[in-house]
């Protein structure tokens, strides 16, 4: 069985679904045969690496908030990912991720992308750590244990992975995907959002057993999504 997962680095809920899935997928009794798979998806397409406005000054434009209402989103945010067990800082900029996808897609030649996707999600969410900065993004890399100049190579190479990054996107587009996290089982079983650990248990076992692609599962109260224009906040 293959789980593709679309995803971007910046995205919250991608931070906090992946923790879920797994969570979800630890649970499935076909644990052992399951490959996963991720995908690149930027929910600012285009957007420059430079380091842009904070979170927090993005957040209110888009949002219309004030501070106080900024603080109670943030926490909220914030509980939510200390219930998986992970760190929430609110003091990270913006950036582009295209970039990233790159080192993403070179780091699953190598079969360290999920580590590195953790890596980023830590020095990103935890840490607030500049990931548009190449000897970040190398750092990062290397303690991931991809080769440090072979990072180096691809982030100075704009064709460098760039089509398997919009082939992913391309391809998101065609499985209906507006948001994410988006996570789809075999090409039968979407979900969507960062749901609890055991939606994605159901829907390994529903797509065991059954054909088809559906969604089993959409964002809501429990499952926020990231889309091009807003993150829902539960």
């Amino acid at each position: 069985m293959r789980v593709e997962i679309w995803s971007d680095v910046v995205c919250p809920w991608c931070y906090i679904g992946k923790a879920r899935f797994e969570k979800g997928l630890a649970a499935f009794a076909g644990r052992d045969g399951v490959e996963v798979v991720h995908r690149s998806f930027e929910l600012a397409a285009g957007a420059p690496r430079e380091a842009g406005k904070s979170v927090a000054e993005e957040l209110k434009a888009k949002y219309g908030v004030d501070d106080a209402q900024l603080r109670a989103m943030e926490e909220r945010v914030g509980a939510a990912a200390a219930a998986e067990g992970l760190g929430m800082r609110h003091d990270r900029f913006s950036t582009g991720t295209f970039d990233l996808h790159r080192v993403l897609h070179l780091a699953r030649e190598r079969g360290l992308q999920d580590r590195l996707l953790d890596a980023l999600y830590e020095a990103n969410f935890a840490q607030a750590r500049p990931i548009s900065e190449d000897d970040t993004i190398v750092d990062i890399a290397a303690g991931a244990g991809l080769d440090a100049d072979e990072v180096r190579t691809v982030l100075a190479d704009d064709t460098a992975y760039a089509d398997a990054v919009r082939a992913d996107e391309k391809e998101a587009a065609e499985l209906g995907a507006t948001g994410v996290p988006f996570f789809v089982i075999d090409r039968r079983f979407a979900v969507s959002g960062g749901q609890p650990a055991q939606v994605f248990t159901q829907a390994l076992e529903q797509a065991a057993a059954a054909g088809g692609l559906q969604t089993v599962a959409a964002a809501g109260d429990d499952g926020a999504v990231c889309t091009d224009d807003a993150c829902d906040v539960p």
